[in-house]
């Protein structure tokens, strides 16, 4: 899962499985939040072994809430295909999105540079539009991808991280607030995803989320936020 990688593979970088962009679509420029979001080596500051962990929270009247935890695991990497068969130092990582019934199983990636977290929240999010709507999986991640080439505004961020003042930037993006097939599924033409990533946090992205507002601006109707609340040193 090397998310250092080409611009047709950047399109789809929204899923672990995603269609295939048009040539039209390709041949466009990366965008800005593309490039933040997965084409950015997010795991640059952070040396093996070490524990990212996540916070996830859910609330809202739609569904019940919940909280539960998200591991990035990052071990030493396999040596690199390189002439002298030095390792490149991009770690070998495993991850464990949420746990009991509700852990979602994701593939083990070597020399990773991009967080996986983002995928595996991206995931999840699709897979539950899905059970939410009767929708396809595919269509969700097409309008997620076209929103992210297309359509979403970045902003400076300023959060607390460990007790300090960190400066980054924050991606939204509203996928349906356009979508020709809205009717389909109304009640979620307002969803909001934000992502804030800075290089400052260890492991690059600091939190990723989504909210649903309730009718006429009201609380909402759901809300996930996925958090970094640490970065532990394993003992080797």
């Amino acid at each position: 899962m090397n998310f250092s990688i080409q611009r047709g593979i950047v399109r789809m970088a929204c899923a672990l499985v995603c269609t295939v962009a048009t040539q039209a679509a390709s041949a466009q420029a990366i965008s800005q939040a593309e490039t933040l979001l997965f084409q950015t080596h997010h795991l640059h500051n952070v040396g093996a072994p070490l524990t990212l962990t996540y916070a996830f929270h859910k609330t809202g009247s739609l569904e019940p809430g919940f909280d539960d935890q998200v591991e990035v695991i990052l071990a030493d990497g396999k040596p690199a295909a390189q002439p002298d068969g030095a390792s490149d130092g991009k770690p070998s990582v495993t991850m464990h999105f949420l746990s009991g019934v509700r852990e979602r199983k994701t593939p083990d990636a070597e020399n990773a540079e991009g967080n996986p977290a983002l995928l595996g929240f991206l995931e999840r999010d699709i897979a539950e539009m899905q059970r939410l709507t009767g929708g396809s999986g595919n269509y969700f991640r097409k309008r997620i991808r076209l929103a992210l080439a297309d359509g979403a505004q970045v902003r400076p961020a300023r959060f607390t991280y460990a007790g300090k003042a960190v400066d980054g930037r924050e991606v939204s993006i509203e996928p349906y607030r356009n979508d020709p097939l809205a009717k389909r599924f109304e009640r979620y033409v307002p969803k909001r995803y934000t992502f804030v990533v800075s290089a400052q946090v260890p492991g690059g992205v600091y939190r990723m989320g989504s909210v649903l507002a309730g009718p006429a601006g009201g609380a909402p109707l759901m809300e996930e936020t996925l958090t970094l609340v640490s970065a532990a040193n394993q003992k080797r």
